[in-house]
């Protein structure tokens, strides 16, 4: 008996010390800030008091069972009658989990749906069109009605629709503002589609989620509500104020990298759609710090941007294998500009 005491009390300190081990962390996504990001939560409520229910049933079954049929002084020569099987029990134990699936899966379709839809309420009111390229490793926002672009940050109206479209550069990577939204990957050709709304002003932060070589974990921008009046007067700051992007900084920008924040008063969307399936491939492969100064095998790329004429000159590449540890650190001299990352 004394045993059991302790060991359900060594059990609640052992609960106790992992609930208590969050207090401090900032659970972003429990505290939503939009509508979306509300559905969201509560799917994920849902979800977490039907396993518990399950979780608690299972192992107070168990408990009980293990308790009822223990070995007792009074039953040490027991032996059970043989069993050959319970058609009701097989039914009753099978049935039981195909329930809960379907009690998962309904409102999560449901909600899947739900949030690839402009939120309840904003039917009537125009989204602001954003969309969103990302390359390693950073995030690049197109503005292609008021003709602007920013990178690593992006600022929105408050109460009002935002669509985002989404695209990469060159590898994948995923989109994700927990206080405001689910997330959605990023693809080269392609493009993924992601509504949200943002209740307040205020600044909230977004990240990739998608492991995309040593600069993913600092891949993260800040995402600014603003009322509609100070957003509109930061679009004409921007329009006044900030220079030109030209198509060389634009290429410059897209190589292996960690960048500050920028802000152009053009688009890069008059030189490229990264969405659309017959554009080039924005990828620099050489430019990769491995750690240990070989590149290892890089595979030639006829689609790629710097090849101007469509024809591959990269053919530096096509013996990578065979070149010396030398000519490999000259020619991707690049790659060590971006180790620290």
């Amino acid at each position: 008996m004394k045993k059991s005491k302790l060991f359900l009390v060594s059990l609640t300190s052992i609960m106790a010390m992992l609930l208590l081990s969050g207090c401090e962390n900032n659970m972003v996504v429990f505290n939503p800030e939009g509508p979306i990001a509300r559905q969201i939560l509560e799917l994920i409520n849902f979800s977490i008091a039907l396993m518990l229910l399950v979780t608690v049933v299972v192992f107070g079954l168990f408990g009980f069972i293990v308790w009822k049929y223990r070995e007792k002084k009074d039953n040490m020569d027991y032996e059970p009658p043989e069993e050959h099987g319970s058609t009701v029990l097989e039914i009753i134990w099978t049935v039981i989990p195909i329930l809960i699936i379907v009690a998962l899966t309904i409102p999560t379709v449901k909600t899947i749906y739900a949030i690839d839809e402009v939120p309840k309420g904003y039917e009537n009111d125009e989204p602001l069109v954003i969309n969103v390229t990302s390359a390693d490793w950073k995030w690049i926002f197109s503005y292609p009605e008021q003709g602007i672009e920013t990178v690593n940050y992006v600022n929105i109206p408050e109460d009002r629709p935002i669509d985002f479209r989404l695209t990469s550069a060159g590898t994948m990577q995923s989109f994700w503002i927990p206080a405001l939204a689910g997330q959605k990957y990023t693809m080269a050709k392609a493009e993924t589609q992601l509504y949200l709304v943002a209740d307040n002003p205020g600044s909230y932060v977004g990240k990739n989620t998608n492991f995309n070589g040593q600069g993913y974990a600092g891949m993260e921008f800040e995402v600014l509500s603003q009322t509609q009046k100070d957003f509109d007067q930061w679009i004409q700051d921007v329009k006044e104020t900030a220079p030109k992007m030209t198509l060389e900084e634009y290429e410059k920008m897209l190589e292996p990298s960690h960048l500050g924040r920028k802000t152009f008063s053009n688009t890069h969307l008059e030189w490229v759609d990264h969405s659309d399936p017959h554009s080039k491939n924005y990828t620099n492969p050489e430019m990769y710090d491995r750690g240990h100064g070989w590149p290892g095998k890089i595979f030639e790329d006829k689609d790629n941007y710097k090849n101007k004429d469509g024809n591959n000159e990269s053919s530096n590449h096509e013996n990578n294998e065979d070149m010396n540890h030398k000519e490999s650190e000259t020619e991707d001299s690049h790659g060590g500009d971006h180790s620290g990352h």
